[in-house]
């Protein structure tokens, strides 16, 4: 299976000390924190899915960043499952805050990345927001 996703940064506070808050969704269908992502439609490419995707599941209409490749794991019913992840920035008129739930997801949460890393559900979620970080610093 393939699908698509995007690791939703945004930086708050003033110079000097500004920092960098991660996107996570809470998907209540799984029980799990994890990425906004989700499944190719149609002839879609990787990029429109994951733009798509995010949309969808948090309200965001975000910006492509960097190509932070693929990750490969299998789902909760064994099914190989591959997903192209980007760095995404939210636009400038865009703050993150008006989320209304959905029916794949109920709630999000902005953290920072070490807060966001405990959080996570999935190990192979801190591998890729470790790789984020690594190319924001």
């Amino acid at each position: 299976m393939r699908a698509a996703g995007g690791i939703v940064v945004r930086r708050v506070g003033r110079v000097p000390r500004r920092r960098h808050q991660i996107l996570l969704v809470h998907r209540p269908k799984y029980d799990d924190w994890t990425f906004p992502k989700g499944k190719r439609d149609g002839g879609e490419s990787d990029e429109e899915t994951a733009l798509r995707e995010v949309a969808e599941e948090t309200g965001f209409e975000c910006e492509l960043g960097a190509d932070l490749g693929d990750v490969r794991y299998r789902d909760s019913t064994g099914r190989k499952k591959v997903v192209r992840y980007w760095a995404m920035g939210l636009p400038k008129d865009e703050a993150g805050e008006h989320f209304a739930p959905n029916r794949e997801v109920d709630e999000i949460r902005w953290l920072r990345v070490r807060a966001a890393g405990k959080l996570l559900t999935y190990g192979h979620d801190r591998a890729l927001l470790q790789k984020v970080m690594d190319d924001l610093t």
